[in-house]
This record gives C-alpha cells, structure tokens and sequence, in this order.
C-alpha cells in the first residue's frame, strides 16, 4: 500500500508541474509574437494567470533528483516568468534598466520566490543556471527583456523540449543579422559572446562555438568585434 500511495504522490506531482508549464506555455503563445516581441499590456491584463503560475513557483522546491534537463527548464522558465512579472509591475517603462530599488537593478532586488526561498535574478542566472546546471545554451534561455536579447521562446521550456528548443535558439540567434553580423572573415557579435566567453569557450574557442550554429562557414582566424548593446524594452 505504501509504494501504491508513493506512485500515486509522484503522478500526481508529475500532473501539476504539466498543468502549470501548460499555464506558462498559454501565456507565452498569446502574448509573444514568434520573433520574440512581448505584448507587456496584455500581459497585465493576463496578470492573474501569470501569478496562478508564479504561486506554483513559489511553493514548488526543485529536487536533486530531478534531471539536469528538468531542473535548466525549470529555473530558465522561473527567471523568465520573474522577469516578465517585474516589467509589468512597473509598466509602463522604456528599459528593464529604468527599475530600481533600494538602490539595486532589477537583477539584484530580491524578490523571486522559488520553494519558499527568496532569490535574485542573479542569483538564478549565475548561481544556478551558469553553476548547478551549466549549458553555455543558457543564455539564448533566459531573457533580459531587452531589444539585443536573443529573442523570449514563445514556447514554455519543459524536460522533453529544452535540449531541441535551446540547440534552435542558440541558432536563430547566432544568424539574426540584427543581433549578430557574421561573414568569413569579419564578426560583429553580441556583447553577450564577450560578457559570457569563458561559458563559450570551455570546449573550444568562441569561433568555434560559433560555427556549431552559424550558416555561413566562418574562419579560424577571423577579427571579432562586439556590438552595442541595445536595452530598450523588447516590446510592441
């Protein structure tokens, strides 16, 4: 009767984080287009859901025993649905960069609860995302709401879906020409390749990354440059 009960716990468990991914993922399908552009104002208007998914969020702890794959999805879709919730909060505004408290950005106020523990946006991109569950891919996962951003997936990351959707990011990116230039010889690239180039560059070196996923073939000895960040609101 006891593994009965245990079986009965985990499929019902394994139900509610569906149901409320399947919350996330309607949100994002309605309010994004597919280059990424948020609609923040019917976002507002869908505030409630977004806080139905958020309260899960809260009273949900990731386990150790949960996959790699489970717990990136988890913590990516975790920054992203704080990350939204904080824009609308203060919308309407013109940069993510405008928001402040106490002094602090909005990727150091405290105010992501996950588990019953508060967290920075920080402290999940770096601490966890970047530490825990290290994919250099993270980066085209979590969005800063910014216009350089690689663009927010319209489609709620889950443990079946997040090694396919990082890998088709990670290369819609790479070959927008309006976030990275790339021809043989010369490279224009996000600033995002030179914050985060030792997360690129722990397997081989950043143009070799870059060709993983780039269309054009581009050479070893190639002149690198980064472009400037654009942080206005990646709005309508």
């Amino acid at each position: 009767m006891k593994k009965i009960g245990l079986v009965l716990v985990v499929i019902l468990f394994v139900l509610k984080l569906h149901a409320q991914t399947t919350v996330f993922d309607d949100l994002l399908q309605k309010n994004l287009t597919k280059n990424g552009i948020v609609d923040y104002k019917s976002f507002k208007i869908d505030e409630a859901k977004l806080d139905s998914y958020i309260s899960y969020l809260e009273k949900t702890s990731p386990e150790k025993t949960w996959s790699e794959n489970k717990q990136r999805a988890f913590w990516i879709n975790a920054y992203n649905a704080y990350t939204i919730k904080i824009i609308i909060e203060n919308y309407p505004l013109k940069s993510i960069m405008d928001i402040k408290q106490e002094g602090n950005s909005a990727w150091k106020i405290p105010f992501a609860k996950v588990g019953n523990k508060i967290y920075t946006l920080d402290y999940i991109e770096h601490k966890i995302l970047r530490k825990t569950v290290f994919d250099p891919r993270i980066h085209v996962g979590v969005n800063c709401a910014s216009g350089s951003c690689p663009k927010l997936s319209n489609i709620a990351f889950t443990e079946e879906n997040i090694d396919s959707e990082l890998s088709r990011l990670m290369k819609d990116f790479i070959n927008d020409s309006s976030r990275n230039k790339i021809s043989k010889e010369t490279l224009e690239i996000s600033s995002i390749f030179d914050w985060f180039k030792d997360d690129f560059t722990k397997k081989s070196s950043l143009i070799a990354y870059l060709n993983t996923y780039s269309k054009t073939k581009i050479n070893a000895n190639a002149k690198i440059s980064y472009l400037k960040y654009d942080w206005s609101l990646n709005s309508k």
